[in-house]
């Protein structure tokens, strides 16, 4: 229980793990960000800044997807740029879906 709410203590992570749970599938790094842009910084990628998209992207890669890999709740590959939900993920849902429910900022369903 500590580790997911550790892990849902950033907004991109509970984004990430909303989307990916919604969707049930594999997703791209480019759908991630925009999800990201939509919902954490209220703007869409062709409205936003060079820099504001390079940051989502370089956070994304660098520090929350690899968290995520971490506690085996995705997959990732930074080749492909490809991220998949794990079964843990599924596993996780009892005690994550009420975290992200709570997130007032993430409307059910989240849309790409």
């Amino acid at each position: 229980f500590d580790s997911v709410l550790s892990l849902c203590r950033n907004q991109h992570r509970r984004i990430v793990l909303a989307l990916l749970t919604e969707e049930q599938r594999s997703l791209p790094l480019n759908d991630l960000t925009k999800t990201i842009l939509t919902y954490n910084h209220q703007t869409t990628i062709t409205e936003a800044s060079e820099d504001v998209i390079t940051e989502v992207r370089r956070s994304l890669h660098h520090v929350h997807l690899p968290k995520l890999a971490s506690a085996g709740l995705i997959n990732y590959d930074p080749e492909r740029q490809l991220v998949e939900p794990t079964e843990q993920l599924d596993q996780m849902q009892p005690t994550l879906s009420p975290i992200l429910d709570a997130d007032s900022t993430l409307e059910a369903p989240m849309e790409l």
